[in-house]
């Protein structure tokens, strides 16, 4: 996988959790839990964090932005789906759970397929 192909694939991911995001942080169950109200405030911030480079068409940048924030997207979606429950085990928040994670398995493995074929370094 080329870097630009992993740059157009992670924005569609990122489009999903953004649309995880906004459900959750929107919820009415979740305003009342500090601790998954961080769920919303951490993919707010990995996105924002990459979008300049990528409205920059800096794909290397990008892509070492998210390379970065994954650690931070993998504890939040693992966090969420051990504690949901404590809001509400609705199928709305177990969806998001399962969305989750399958954004995180997806940015692994794009991740993965970039070691073939590494960006440049960020300038």
């Amino acid at each position: 996988m080329t870097p630009d192909e992993a740059s157009d694939r992670l924005n569609t991911i990122l489009a999903h959790l953004w649309m995880i995001r906004t459900f959750l942080k929107h919820a009415e169950e979740m305003q009342e839990d500090a601790e998954l109200m961080e769920v919303p405030r951490m993919l707010f911030d990995a996105i924002r964090a990459a979008e300049p480079a990528r409205e920059r068409g800096d794909t290397a940048e990008f892509l070492h932005r998210l390379r970065g924030k994954l650690p931070k997207i993998r504890r939040v979606a693992e966090l969420f789906t051990r504690e949901h429950k404590r809001v509400s085990d609705h199928t709305n928040y177990q969806m998001a759970a399962t969305s989750l994670n399958g954004c995180v398995r997806q940015m692994e493995e794009i991740f993965a397929a970039l070691k073939n074929h590494p960006p440049p370094k960020p300038t």
